[in-house]
């Protein structure tokens, strides 16, 4: 019997791999794919080593990152259903990957950014003049 056992996120070529793999999913996503890529364009080696950071930071306790990471999705074309898809992608590449505690916090971390995002761009379009992050 062949098992194959899937390692915890532990060090930074971890979550390079989290990273590169899921956000080669979104990319070619029919619903993600044209948002990003149509924001992001040429700009995927600084979005990815920007991602690097963010996960690391929540992940690892790395620390690398900082910056307000709402900021730059309230005015993009997205709403519950590409909120939706991006948690599928997500927690599919998680568990194609990873297991274990760590794992775990990522699932339960991007479960609640997703909700505090839709949160705060809701709040934001609702009233735009009055929005504090």
């Amino acid at each position: 019997m062949n098992i194959e056992l899937r390692d915890d996120i532990h060090e930074r070529k971890q979550i390079e791999l989290l990273v590169d793999t899921f956000y080669g999913k979104v990319r070619v996503d029919p619903l993600l794919g044209g948002v990003f890529n149509g924001i992001i364009r040429d700009r995927w080696p600084e979005h990815l080593a920007k991602m690097y950071r963010f996960w690391g930071t929540v992940l690892t306790n790395e620390g690398s990152y900082t910056g307000s990471p709402v900021r730059p999705h309230l005015d993009m074309p997205i709403g519950a259903e590409h909120f939706e898809r991006w948690l599928q992608l997500f927690h599919a590449t998680v568990d194609e990957l990873f297991e274990g505690p760590v794992a775990q916090l990522a699932h339960r971390n991007a479960d609640r950014m997703a909700e505090m995002f839709q949160d705060r761009i809701a709040r934001y379009r609702d009233q735009p003049q009055r929005f504090i992050q």
